[in-house]
């Protein structure tokens, strides 16, 4: 079940419509590794689809990679400060 594409991609895409209840970038890492892994069981004649360790493990980096392009590209700008107005108590 895990070597085949099509289960990564519904994956993926649970994920990403996930991302929307819980905004902030939190899941859409995971959702893009998980299309990507689900894209390279698509070509033929990958190594990924005899083996659920490493396609874990490849699923495990490209996600972490996604998640920290995206934070680095949409993420708090370097310098960039919280500046609060109002006293949560007032």
């Amino acid at each position: 079940m895990w070597s085949l594409w099509w289960v990564w991609m519904a994956g993926g895409l649970v994920l990403a419509i996930l991302e929307m209840l819980a905004p902030g970038f939190i899941l859409l890492g995971f959702a893009i590794g998980a299309m990507v892994v689900g894209l390279l069981l698509l070509l033929p004649g990958t190594v990924l689809a005899g083996s659920l360790p490493l396609t874990l493990v490849i699923f495990a980096l490209l996600s972490g990679i996604s998640w920290y392009l995206l934070r680095r590209w949409v993420g708090v700008r370097k310098g960039q400060v919280k500046i609060w107005k109002d006293d949560i108590n007032d």
